[in-house]
């Protein structure tokens, strides 16, 4: 098998099909309703990809898909990909205004939505591409089983998937990624000894993340099981953990930081722990190290960007004094650091990040000054992506962040954009002005507030105006607390100080 993997390219599709043919009963995907083996996988696959065909979709267009993760969600995003269809997956927690927008960008032809989206992605006469109900609808929509596509070889060229990282009030920004980056990330699956016959992911993030993706498809590409959970809980995690006697996992910090304070933490079986990957936000050291001492099997951080780009791996179980950084570049990823005009910085000095991988994104759907915004090349042309994180590395060449250059605030794994929730603020006739920030908060990680200067003989009181714009922001977007300041402090040329909004928020206890 380790041939299949050798190649530059390969097919994700084809793996499946590969592991129906050499394991067909072990499974492939698992929820709390239902389990799929690689056999049913397969054949499902090739009845989404025939339908799609049906209905006329061709190599290069779109689907979306906004329903809460289960096997039928995991199962129609396959069946696109064998159908060389691209898969535009949405947070549910998104306004229904921004989803609309998503769709859009996306030029969504279907929408698959299930009972916890209807609502949110707007009712059947309303326009927009035509709704299918994963839990209602799935069934009768799909060709009858034993239905083939015709073939589709995809190009490592060709968009595999559109991830929105933003524009859950303003306006989207897509995030298109090729085969080839999923492919990259298949192969490092080498490493991490995914797949095989007790292979076995537990995925607690949502399918719409590029943080589960990435851990998803190299474990159906090596043929093991994921196991799906829809609602993160710490107390049922563990349980699942221990019932499956899973062997990998993706976790953001808010995660670790949850189940390691379980109080039953310590009672659960974990030893069948191969390795636990986390990403998306600040993992804190003394964390790290208290999941080392107490959890079986490796931990891995991955530092780095939905875009692509560079990513760092900190194998946190070989470096032990070196919990506080994000790690080394990985092979084949070319991290460098740079300064406010563009020129690379000194060794040992600070710099934005910005760093080149087989795994970049092909650009921002539809929006090419945004995606030359978040490009960088050297003096050899070499293209780089943009993080807007600044950092060091040090002597051995591990990578410590300092600041985010972007306000960006991630609260709970997810990426938060105080500009979104400012222009939301500012369309209330009572706001002059405003300012969002992230301030540290246990539950989340981090979590906005929100800093408002009053117009001149307008009344609403603290809760009217935070009820207010949490109404019109997404769940996960939603303001911990809302506070009346004179005037936003300045610097010279007019740029908001956020660090005195945070420091002033700790001061009267808020942090």
């Amino acid at each position: 098998m380790q041939e299949l993997f050798a190649r530059d390219f390969g097919v994700i599709a084809d793996l499946v099909r590969y592991h129906a043919e050499h394991s067909p009963d072990r499974a492939a995907l698992v929820d709390p309703s239902q389990t799929l083996s690689y056999a049913r996988l397969d054949a499902l696959m090739d009845q989404v990809a025939a339908s799609l065909q049906r209905d006329g979709l061709k190599a290069g267009d779109a689907i979306a898909i906004c329903a809460t993760m289960t096997v039928p969600y995991a199962a129609v995003f396959l069946g696109a990909l064998r159908a060389g269809v691209v898969v535009a997956p949405l947070a549910p927690g998104s306004t229904p205004a921004s989803l609309a927008r998503m769709q859009e960008d996306a030029s969504a032809r279907l929408l698959f939505v299930d009972a916890s989206t209807v609502e949110a992605t707007g009712s059947a006469g309303q326009g927009g591409p035509r709704r299918i109900r994963l839990d209602a609808d799935l069934d009768d929509w799909l060709m009858p089983e034993g239905s083939k596509p015709v073939p589709v070889t995809p190009e490592p060229s060709w968009p595999f998937n559109i991830i929105y990282s933003s524009g859950t009030t303003g306006d989207p920004k897509g995030i298109v990624q090729g085969h080839g980056m999923r492919w990259a990330h298949v192969r490092r699956g080498a490493t991490y000894q995914y797949g095989g016959p007790d292979g076995v992911t537990l995925l607690s993030t949502p399918l719409y993340s590029n943080t589960t993706l990435v851990v998803f498809f190299p474990t159906i590409a090596w043929g093991g099981t994921v196991v799906l959970m829809p609602k993160f809980d710490a107390g049922a995690y563990l349980r699942l953990a221990e019932q499956h006697r899973v062997t990998h996992t993706m976790l953001v910090p808010v995660q670790y930081q949850r189940l390691m304070a379980h109080p039953s933490f310590d009672q659960h079986d974990l030893s069948a722990f191969k390795f636990k990957f986390s990403t998306s936000a600040p993992f804190g050291a003394a964390l790290k190290a208290d999941v080392l001492k107490r959890w079986p099997g490796g931990l891995v951080e991955f530092y780095g960007m939905t875009e692509g780009g560079g990513t760092c791996i900190l194998e946190a179980h070989l470096n032990s004094t070196k919990l506080h950084t994000v790690g080394r570049p990985a092979e084949g990823h070319d991290i460098r650091l740079i300064d406010e005009q563009g020129r690379e910085v000194a060794a040992g000095e600070a710099g934005e990040v910005v760093g080149h991988s087989p795994s970049m994104m092909t650009g921002y759907h539809r929006q090419p000054e945004k995606t030359r915004e978040a490009e960088w090349f050297d003096p050899s042309g070499k293209r780089f992506i943009r993080t807007g994180d600044v950092g060091r590395f040090d002597a051995e060449g591990f990578l410590t962040l300092f600041d985010r250059k972007k306000d960006m605030i991630i609260s709970g794994g997810f990426n938060i954009y105080p500009s979104d929730l400012e222009a939301v603020l500012r369309q209330h006739d009572s706001v002059a002005d405003a300012a969002v920030v992230g301030v540290p908060s246990v539950q989340w990680g981090e979590t906005p507030v929100a800093f408002v200067v009053r117009r001149p003989g307008t009344v609403i009181d603290t809760d009217g105006l935070l009820q207010w714009v949490n109404a019109q922001v997404g769940k996960t977007q939603r303001l911990a607390a809302l506070e009346w300041i004179d005037e936003l402090p300045r610097s010279a040329i007019g740029k908001v100080l956020k660090r005195e909004l945070r420091d002033r928020y700790a001061v009267r206890g808020g942090a």
